[in-house]
């Protein structure tokens, strides 16, 4: 067991696993937040963030091991957003992701 705790599935069909992640965003304009990024899938993710984000924003979020990834928001609410990635996480990417989160 790698500590990572699974979550129900969603209506996308796509297992969430739950973690705990501190990190960079940065907007479109050049405005960069702090984000914790909560969840996880290889579609997207959902991260606490006091910035007053929109949806359909685009995103570029510091990962572990991928570096700056493209996000889209897709929902914003109470200081907390989901994002899809624009580009889906291969299954290896993915899980070197998980590796180096549970590494720290």
């Amino acid at each position: 067991m790698n500590g990572l705790a699974p979550t129900l599935s969603d209506e996308r069909g796509e297992q969430r696993v739950e973690v705990l992640l501190r990190t960079r965003a940065t907007c479109e304009d050049g405005l960069a937040c702090v984000v914790t990024v909560v969840n996880l899938s290889q579609g997207g993710l959902m991260a606490r963030c006091d910035a007053g984000l929109a949806a359909e924003q685009t995103l570029l979020v510091e990962l572990p091991t991928l570096g700056r990834v493209a996000v889209e928001v897709r929902w914003s609410l109470g200081g907390r957003i989901g994002c899809r990635f624009v580009h889906p996480l291969s299954p290896d990417r993915y899980d070197a992701l998980l590796a180096a989160i549970t590494r720290n």
